[in-house]
């Protein structure tokens, strides 16, 4: 079984044992978290497709890991202006596991 989620503004096609990194969730390592944004469910027979969410589909994951991904660099410059600045940014994400999926 397999469900489409919709979080940080993304989606994300999971299974039960998946792991995946989304944008920052709250919450504590080992904490359980409810995904209720579930936009499609579908491996046992017909698929079953929400409009916009199927109503009473909940995913279930465990927060494995909080942290940084790598660093991305940004160079601004104007010509013949002597302007140029380095900007850096590391987007903080959160490392879930799915535990399960009702529906």
């Amino acid at each position: 079984m397999y469900a489409v989620v919709r979080t940080g503004g993304k989606q994300h096609r999971v299974s039960k044992g998946d792991r995946l990194k989304v944008d920052k969730v709250a919450g504590d390592v080992g904490a359980e978290i409810k995904l209720d944004d579930v936009l499609l469910l579908g491996g046992d027979g017909e698929a079953k497709i929400g409009k916009p969410t199927v109503g009473g589909a909940v995913v279930t994951a465990k927060i494995v890991d909080q942290g940084q991904g790598p660093k991305v660099r940004s160079y601004k410059r104007r010509k013949r202006k002597g302007y140029h600045r380095m900007v850096g940014h590391r987007q903080e994400f959160t490392e879930l596991e799915i535990t399960g999926i009702q529906g």
